[in-house]
């Protein structure tokens, strides 16, 4: 691979280069360069880190191997090489608001790196690197400049003695441009950095980490060299490792001689396809900035998607809505009111699909998500933009730079536009957005939402002494002790009590009764304590230890007293079927409709299950079927639980157990496992086999958010229940029908047919009375001033009728008024027309004149000038309001 074009050989040089490199080729290069010299070319680690809770998005070479450089993992090989797919929009690395704006940031990119556990060091990481740029790519060496870490002389004098660099090239920099850290402690060390320089006289010495695009960094070198104890002390490591890193992007506008990463192969076909679908120009910095915002934004959507994420209003699912809306409000600056960002991603597709194959294999269901997304948000950008457009005029007429909190949130709750969109568009305007009144009303939201649901009593242990906490045992354990995995009852000692009105609070020091959490709700049961019995009917924790509530007895419990605590078994076994049952149907739903799914909520009761989980589409009744029937199948293969407790977080990753960002895992975890058909992290309780379930029934499906779904199902008896239940409707059905069971749903459907054709009938007759009404009142008109006027009051079935006879009166009216009312399922119905002539002469309007009306009525109402509409809730004052009418339409023509 020895021919490559660059901006520098162009201008500098200026010789013809008849080829120009490809960005497949240049990442084709880079791994055959590094494979050929011992390195095991590995696949990028997946765009969605499902094994790393801490992370959003991958968003660096190097998160596959964080527990090599942890010391909590090992590979069966030291030196790798690969292209990694990363998504940088929030947190520490956020490319977000330099996208489009330059031409070298993204928010999607390819880190190419090659990598070395404790095998070659700082000579090979640099010879290579150079050999790579300049002997391979045949980059101007006069062109490239290094920097080291201000005390990493090993690092300088390599780059001076394996490399024929000019020495003068070599530059020291401090630890904000050399010095690379995991975190605050951990795994650390210094870095060398090669920097391009794209200047015209090629002099850009001067402009190295100055962060200009003249002179770019296009190589990261790292050398994890130390370990950072909590004090800041560095202590070197006894194996060092390389960690590098290359933007492909960058580094494809280098060797394909282009000022810009979006003229390159990986972005120009979009930004071609973006003209095609705006009827646009890639000219002039409003649309250049908003075709490359759109052409990087589908990049980062669609890999998130194709690896599982879905847009969704939590983590990293609400980062891509507000991509997907960023990208929306900018083709409205491209003049496009429809969708089209879903039609960027097969020729996405095209360009990335021999690296990514997902790309091509997930195509349509990417295209789907996306339009399904950009038709949502449709239906409320334009309303949302005219309004941040009226408040901003209204700010900078009175001399204000601020935009207002209460209409940020507004357009935020109400109207879909992320914080940060309104933020970017105020910059656009020269305004600020007022962040901590934000802020306070999301915080207000967000207690209001509380207040509303379910607000579970939250209990704090107190000093004894007090009076006002619990009364402890001296020696009462920290903790109480969960059986509740594996027995139903246990003999506990009392350790803790607290009396109220009504209830009686007892603390145990070991207990089966589960607490909720993970959408299973609490147990309830008996405590027994000698001939006494105490019902619980409700417990929750405070700290690690367990509260029972429990309805006082004929008997008082004594504090360090020896109580039988027995759960609810009945109550218990059909949660336990029913939360198993999600785990299934969990394993199901990622099985027959895609890996994209993922829970998004649940809750267990002993009477059914609710499972909300990521999806697009309504999901039709014959995939409903398919998704029984592999749970009922997997019911019936009676597979065996596994129940993996209180193992180390890394043995459970090993094990493929489904984690989800945002969720908090500690060092240790349980797993729940039936098979290999369902492995997820999880806390609950469950039957000891599938078989248990019994059987499982869908009642309902449906949609709760945009991109989320939800199920309802019934397993065990209460499935039995709701089978026996439909079976007698059926047979009652056959009765009345006379009919076979195959014949019943033909029989209703054709009754119902036939009842509509009747209705439809009857419609038409009371219609034809009511025309014949509105005749003898067209005859017998009132006068108010000379004008013409037709009222009266009318039968129909419906408003939408009532509109009809009024668009009939103003036909037949010539000159003149007409109100006609109606009462209609106990409400009243209006409407009024009002002929051109008097629109255009006396200023009349039929939605002035029928608000009146409405208003004696106790309603209101409006529409167009010559046809308006109305309602009212006093049906007695129908007359009242019609007698009105001459009146008011003097009222509007001495207005007039």
């Amino acid at each position: 691979m020895t021919h490559c074009g660059g901006i520098f050989f162009l201008t500098i040089h200026a010789r013809i280069v008849q080829y120009v490199i490809k960005a497949n080729e240049i990442r084709k290069g880079f791994l055959q360069f590094f494979e050929e010299r011992g390195h095991r070319v590995v696949p990028s680690a997946p765009v969605i880190p499902y094994d790393d809770p801490t992370l959003l998005f991958t968003n660096a070479g190097m998160n596959q191997f964080k527990d090599v450089f942890l010391a909590t993992g090992t590979r069966d090989y030291v030196r790798a090489a690969d292209s990694q797919k990363c998504i940088r929009v929030s947190g520490k690395h956020n490319d977000l608001e330099e996208v489009g704006k330059d031409t070298y940031h993204h928010t999607f990119f390819e880190m190419l790196g090659n990598w070395s556990f404790g095998d070659y060091y700082k000579r090979e990481a640099i010879q290579w690197a150079w050999e790579l740029l300049t002997g391979v790519w045949q980059i101007p060496k006069k062109r490239l400049w290094a920097t080291v870490y201000e005390t990493d002389d090993e690092a300088e004098l390599f780059w001076k003695t394996v490399t024929d660099i000019d020495p003068s090239h070599v530059l020291k920099f401090g630890a904000k441009d050399n010095f690379w850290e995991m975190g605050e402690t951990g795994p650390c060390g210094p870095c060398s950095e090669i920097h391009i320089d794209l200047t015209p006289d090629g002099n850009g010495g001067r402009l190295v980490n100055a962060g200009t695009p003249l002179v770019m960094e296009i190589w990261n070198l790292v050398f994890i060299q130390y370990d950072r104890d909590e004090k800041g002390t560095l202590t070197e490591l006894p194996a060092k490792h390389v960690d590098t890193g290359m933007g492909l992007e960058r580094l494809v506008a280098v060797l394909q001689g282009k000022k810009s990463n979006y003229d390159t192969d990986l972005f120009a076909p979009l930004i071609d396809e973006i003209c095609a679908l705006t009827g646009k120009t890639y000219e002039g910095e409003v649309h250049q900035i908003a075709m490359r915002v759109v052409a990087d934004h589908v990049r980062a959507l669609s890999f998130a998607i194709a690896g599982g994420a879905m847009p969704s209003n939590e983590g990293r699912g609400y980062v891509l809505r507000r991509l997907l809306r960023r990208a929306s409000r900018y083709a409205r600056q491209l003049g496009v009111h429809k969708p089209i960002i879903h039609k960027l991603v097969p020729p996405l597709a095209v360009i990335m699909g021999d690296a990514y194959p997902e790309l091509r294999e997930k195509s349509a269901h990417i295209s789907r998500v996306v339009k399904g997304e950009e038709e949502n948000f449709t239906a409320t950008l334009d309303r949302g933009l005219n309004i941040f457009e009226s408040v901003a005029a209204r700010v900078k007429d009175t001399g204000g730079n601020v935009f207002p909190s209460d209409e940020a949130f507004k357009l935020y709750d109400t109207f879909g536009f992320p914080l940060d969109l309104t933020e970017l568009m105020a910059r656009e305007q020269s305004l600020t957005v007022d962040l901590a009144g934000f802020q306070l009303l999301m915080a207000e939201q967000k207690e209001r939402a509380r207040q509303a649901g379910k607000e579970k009593f939250v209990l704090t242990l107190e000093d004894a002494s007090s009076g006002s906490g619990f009364t402890l045992l001296p020696d009462a354990p920290s903790k109480t002790e969960f059986t509740g995995y594996d027995v139903l009852e246990n003999a506990a000692a009392v350790i803790g009590l607290k009396r109220g009105d009504g209830t009686e609070l007892v603390i145990l020091d070991r207990t089966p009764f589960y607490v909720e959490a993970g959408g299973q709700v609490d147990d309830t049961g008996t405590l027994y304590a000698g001939a006494s019995e105490f019902r619980v009917v409700d417990v929750a924790k405070s700290g690690d230890r367990v509260v029972h509530v429990i309805e006082p007895g004929s008997a008082e419990l004594r504090l360090g007293g020896q109580v039988h605590a027995a759960v609810d078994q009945e109550r218990r076994r059909a949660i336990m079927r029913n939360h198993s049952a999600t785990h299934l149907v969990h394993a199901a739903l990622r099985k027959l409709l895609g890996t994209h799914v993922h829970q998004a909520g649940s809750l267990v009761e002993p009477g059914r299950l609710r499972f909300d989980f990521t999806h697009f589409e309504k999901i039709d009744e014959s995939t409903q079927r398919d998704i029984e029937a592999l749970v009922n199948e997997k019911i019936r293969e009676n597979i065996r639980l596994q129940h993996h407790r209180n193992i180390p977080f890394e043995e459970a990753k090993k094990m493929g157990a489904l984690m989800f960002f945002g969720d908090k895992y500690g060092d240790r975890v349980n797993v729940v496992q039936f098979g290999d058909f369902s492995t997820e992290f999880c806390g609950g309780t469950h039957v000891k086999s599938t078989g248990d379930i019994g059987y499982f029934r869908f009642t309902s499906e449906g949609s709760i958010a945009s991109g989320v779904r939800r199920i309802e199902a019934v397993t065990g008896t209460t499935a039995d229940e709701l089978i026996r239940l439909q079976f007698e409707q059926v047979e009652k059905l056959q009765r009345l029908l006379n009919a076979k069971p195959a014949e019943v749903a033909d029989r209703v459907a054709a009754l119902i047919e036939e009842r509509k054709k009747l209705e439809k009938e009857l419609s038409a007759l009371r219609l034809g009375d009511a025309k014949r009404q509105l005749e003898r009142l067209v005859k017998e008109p009132k006068t108010a001033d000379g004008i013409k006027l037709v009222i009266g009051s009318l039968s129909v079935a419906s408003p939408d009728e009532l509109k009809d006879l009024g668009d009939a009166l103003l036909a037949q009216l010539g000159s003149g008024v007409g109100v006609l009312a109606s009462v209609v399922n106990e409400k009243v119905a209006l409407v009024c027309v009002v002929t051109d002539d008097l629109i255009s002469a006396k200023r009349l309007k039929a939605g002035k004149i029928v608000g009146a009306v409405a208003k004696i009525l106790g309603g209101g109402g409006g529409g167009r000038p010559h046809l308006a509409t109305a309602g009212g809730k006093d049906t007695t004052k129908v007359n009242e309001a019609l007698d009105q009418v001459p009146e008011i339409v003097r009222s509007f023509l001495k207005g007039a």
